[in-house]
């Protein structure tokens, strides 16, 4: 198999932790690192010596290469798009961080001129392809939780930030860092339905010491689809499951390495005629409609995580693309479509733009 050949810009917690973690690991065999950008010396030093691969303090200085199959674009989350944009105007195929951009036009743009150009563009998504994720995406297609009629996520905590990714001018704040999660899996539940809406959004500040907000409400829609809650709090002491998932037959709740189901199977359960008339008891005393229901209920776990397993999963479908012409399965397109509900959701509950 011929190896992809890639480049990455950044070595901070994504171009090296999450990144650099799976080139470096065993499960790595159909990846090369061949030149690593990084403007701080002991991290541009260490990448020398843990890739053994060219190193460079300025981005521009990758255009002139010809043997790059992809640009992994790790950089600050403010410089996602306009370097990115550079490399696709210099016709590199290029996988970047999220967020894909601040604006769904930004996005749009970058799509465009990736076919223009006859490159690729995408952005990792890779909690889509979470072990979990699609656990429970093979669990809603059994049918056995009936049809669904809500879901909430929540990717809470009780933690604090003081770090430039708490700062609006860096596209920062937990919607634009978290947020890609779960509401890139809450568009994958719904289908991704263009017709899907933010029928409700609420941002505050608790902990941050910047001016970007660290809790998010989000209720998204979509016309004969469930209700989706999604949640971003750091100020959650008691923080809930991140999946829980309630349909007309049955609910699931989820973390991110363990599942629960609980559902019944109306086909083995008693008939319920509709008793029009108050209920009563053997002496007439009135009483509440109760029986005991023998619900069906599963339990399991799933190995991996969205920062190994799934990134394998992510860079076997690059892979395919860049190398073998094959369609992506998580699509720019996608990604546009996160960015435009952060971009409602940022328009609907502006703050004050301090630093």
């Amino acid at each position: 198999m011929k190896k992809m050949r890639v480049a990455i810009i950044g070595q901070g917690r994504s171009g090296r932790d999450i990144h650099g973690n799976f080139f470096r690991s065993e499960s790595n065999d159909f990846v090369d690192v061949v030149a690593i950008v990084e403007a701080d010396e002991f991290r541009r030093n260490r990448a020398a010596e843990e890739f053994g691969c060219d190193v460079y303090v300025d981005y521009t200085e990758l255009f002139a290469r010809k043997d790059i199959d992809v640009v992994v674009n790790a950089s600050y989350s403010q410089m996602h798009y306009p370097i990115t944009k550079e490399f696709l105007l210099h016709g590199f195929n290029v996988l970047t961080e999220k967020p894909f951009g601040r604006t769904s036009y930004e996005c749009a743009e970058l799509i465009k001129i990736a076919k223009e150009r006859g490159v690729t563009v995408a952005a990792f998504h890779q909690s889509l392809l979470s072990p979990i994720f699609l656990k429970i995406k093979e669990i809603l297609a059994s049918g056995i939780l009936g049809k669904i009629i809500q879901i909430d996520l929540t990717y809470s905590g009780f933690a604090r930030r003081w770090d430039w990714q708490t700062m609006q001018c860096c596209c920062a704040g937990s919607v634009y860092n978290t947020g890609p999660h779960p509401i890139g899996q809450a568009l994958d539940l719904l289908g991704w339905d263009k017709d899907t809406r933010v029928v409700y959004s609420r941002y505050e500040k608790c902990f941050t010491s910047g001016d970007a907000e660290d809790y998010a409400k989000i209720l998204l829609a979509a016309p004969g689809k469930p209700t989706v809650d999604i949640e971003i709090n750091s100020a959650d002491a008691f923080a809930a499951n991140t999946f829980k998932i309630c349909g007309t037959a049955g609910t699931l709740t989820a973390t991110q390495s363990d599942y629960k189901i609980k559902y019944l199977d109306f086909e083995k359960l008693e008939p319920r005629p509709l008793i029009r008339e108050s209920l009563s008891g053997k002496n007439g005393e009135p009483v509440y409609c109760s029986e005991k229901i023998d619900a069906t209920v599963v339990e399991g776990s799933v190995k991996g995580s969205s920062f190994d397993s799934a990134v394998f999963l992510f860079y076997k479908m690059l892979y395919g693309n860049v190398m073998e012409g094959k369609p992506l399965v998580i699509t720019p397109e996608m990604a546009c479509e996160v960015i435009r509900v952060i971009e409602r959701c940022y328009a609907d509950n502006p703050l004050p733009i301090i630093y």
